[in-house]
């Protein structure tokens, strides 16, 4: 028999600081306008696998080009499919984005490099510690991904190809 695989402490405190801090966003987020919010958080529709239960999680965002990379590092994520499309409140407007779930380590890499030069606190958010040379600790990246952490892009213009 297998032993389940707990996450870190840390990413579990996290976990739960962020389901009190969701409440007041999702009503900011929500709104029809645009926020100072808005400009790094959206907020994202998503149907449960297994309850078929629509939620509304705010994530954050960093724009690149026509798609928006957000760190995945909750279990919302795993409702996911690549190429389905999923509503977006996207600055104040309903929008389809389809989510392409990213998982190779040398892609989230790269991709967290985009987004920690727009947004510094994606690296702290994500956790994966930094080598002296500027690279992610592989170990550590390998762990996270291991633990479920993707980079999700959402595709604004259809689905990937």
């Amino acid at each position: 028999m297998t032993e389940a695989v707990k996450r870190p402490v840390a990413r579990r405190l996290q976990a739960r600081a962020m389901r009190v801090v969701n409440v007041p966003m999702r009503v900011v987020l929500g709104l029809p306008f645009p926020t100072p919010a808005s400009g790094r958080l959206m907020l994202v529709s998503i149907t449960g696998r297994k309850t078929a239960k629509t939620y509304r999680q705010p994530v954050s965002y960093v724009r690149q080009g026509s798609t928006l990379l957000t760190p995945g590092g909750g279990k919302w994520k795993w409702n996911l499919r690549d190429g389905q499309a999923v509503p977006i409140r996207l600055g104040g407007r309903d929008v389809l984005a389809y989510p392409e779930l990213v998982s190779d380590p040398e892609k989230v890499e790269q991709l967290l490099a985009v987004m920690a030069a727009s947004n510094r606190s994606v690296n702290a958010f994500a956790g994966i510690p930094k080598r002296p040379d500027g690279s992610l600790d592989p170990a550590r990246l390998q762990a996270a991904l291991h633990h479920g952490f993707r980079i999700v892009r959402w595709h604004l213009d259809g689905p990937p190809r």
